[in-house]
């Protein structure tokens, strides 16, 4: 029997643990995609306790912070909401959650908590009720006094070398800006572009969104869907000048349904009024400004990132309550492999597809997407074309082994970008290392099944580059 969570965890061969201390675990951190305050990094916020930065709370205008996955469990023990997003005392809160948390066997919550406490805090026992108020007390004291438990230090002990946060158009990056200009930071942080809101063209809140967009490029109003388009360029070069590594476009479904610009221009002014647009509608406007943003990523070199097939805020009383974000979600059945496949041919005609990186929520789309990477690779750059690493509700030790497969049988494995964190804790580095020793662990088996030979070097490139020198190439770090 295996002593839990040993330096071994996770690694059940020799040649697993040889890739992982060898190799993996020394390699530095690319989180590509997260959803961190770049404000924090700068002003090296230091958190008061634990529960401040596991389970967070409500933010002065209203909203939520915090990490929505630890309220999932929260609420799947029948806890009470004023435990999880509300205003109880901190130390109760937490045991909430370590009671939770006891019950969360199998699922990666359980692991990623007492990864955090032993790399962070040197904690090698489980967290449980029995132990909750000691390890509260030490994680606390060290979050209060210890210079390496600010966000600054948990970003160096991690050996994070770049973190690409997620920024709406609208935002004036100053705190990006503080940061370009920081020569103590030891780490890029540069913003990605997240046009959501301009594209939900059929969405709650999007006349009231496009006027701030006109603000943004000092104009009063826009009024067609070319400006709205010359708008998001704009910005997006603005972005570019920060060093904008990828967008990111979190969407129900990837439409492609062109049109002529006046059917988008009319979609648009539809909208703007306040009236409800049909299907076909809202797909040409979207599919306008999306091919638009496509071929300015490949002039600018931003890597474009496409995210689907989940149903949002699907409780509608508790979205009402508490609003978007905080954990009321689900995955979605969408049918728009074929779509994402017209727009990056449309793209590639006119050879401006960008680098690109497919999510779904779905893992039943593991192997579509296997195969429509395949379609649109190029010599630019290995891999140009990625399937996006398991997303969400997929970034389980199963789900991360299913996405690996799957792309391992249709592609090549050796030239995946690897792990984001997509998170908002910086505590989450550690979820590399969770995805690191899976990594290893497939990639042994397969060897000591004899289906992969024992040649050192080979797989020195492939761990190597999956754990941070494939996406390092491909974000130009």
């Amino acid at each position: 029997m295996r002593d839990f969570m040993d330096k071994d965890f996770l690694l059940r061969t020799e040649t697993a643990r040889h890739l992982f201390h060898d190799y993996a675990e020394a390699m530095p951190l690319v989180d590509y995609h997260c959803h961190i305050s770049p404000k924090e990094v700068y002003e090296d916020r230091r958190f008061h306790n634990l529960v401040e930065v596991w389970l967070g709370g409500e933010n002065p205008d209203g909203t939520y912070f915090g990490d929505h996955y630890k309220w999932r469990v929260m609420r799947s023990n029948g806890v009470p909401e004023e435990y999880i997003t509300g205003g109880k005392p901190p130390y109760e809160r937490f045991l909430k959650f370590v009671e939770a948390l006891e019950m969360a066997i199998g699922n990666p919550m359980y692991h990623w908590c007492n990864l955090e406490l032993h790399k962070f805090f040197g904690i090698e026992k489980p967290l449980t009720l029995e132990n909750a108020k000691e390890i509260w007390d030490k994680c606390n004291e060290m979050l209060q006094t210890d210079p390496n438990l600010t966000v600054r230090g948990l970003i160096r002990q991690s050996n994070v070398a770049f973190i690409g946060t997620t920024d709406d158009p609208i935002d004036s990056l100053e705190w990006h800006k503080k940061l370009a200009e920081d020569k103590t930071l030891g780490v890029k942080v540069c913003p990605s572009y997240r046009p959501d809101k301009a594209i939900n063209v059929h969405k709650e809140g999007f006349a009231d969104y496009i006027a701030k967009l006109a603000a943004s490029v000092g104009k009063a109003e826009l009024c067609s869907a070319q400006e709205v388009i010359d708008a998001l360029i704009q910005r997006l070069e603005f972005f570019a000048s920060l060093g904008c590594r990828a967008s990111d476009h979190g969407l129900d479904e990837i439409p492609y349904r062109p049109g002529t610009l006046e059917q988008a221009d009319a979609a648009f002014r539809k909208s703007m009024a306040g009236e409800k647009l049909s299907q076909e509608e809202t797909e040409i406007y979207q599919t306008a400004v999306l091919m638009a943003l496509g071929k300015a990523y490949h002039r600018l070199g931003i890597a474009m990132q496409l995210h689907y097939s989940c149903l949002r805020n699907v409780n509608e009383r508790m979205y009402r309550r508490l609003g978007p974000d905080t954990g009321f979600d689900m995955i979605g059945t969408t049918t728009c492999g074929g779509s994402i496949a017209n727009f990056l041919s449309a793209l590639n005609l006119t050879g401006e597809c960008p680098k690109t990186i497919v999510y779904s929520l779905n893992p039943a789309d593991n192997e579509q997407l296997g195969t429509l990477i395949g379609a649109f690779q190029s010599d630019e750059i290995p891999g140009k074309i990625q399937h996006g690493s398991a997303w969400w509700f997929n970034d389980t030790k199963s789900g991360m082994e299913d996405q690996m497969r799957s792309l391992a049988n249709l592609g090549l494995l050796g030239n995946f970008v690897g792990m984001l964190t997509d998170s908002r804790s910086f505590l989450s580095y550690a979820r590399h290392d969770y995805f690191r020793r899976i990594l290893c662990n497939l990639i042994g088996d397969w060897v000591e099944n004899g289906e992969y030979p024992k040649l050192d070097a080979s797989l020195k490139k492939i761990v190597e580059g999956v754990c941070y020198k494939n996406a390092a190439r491909y974000f130009a770090l």
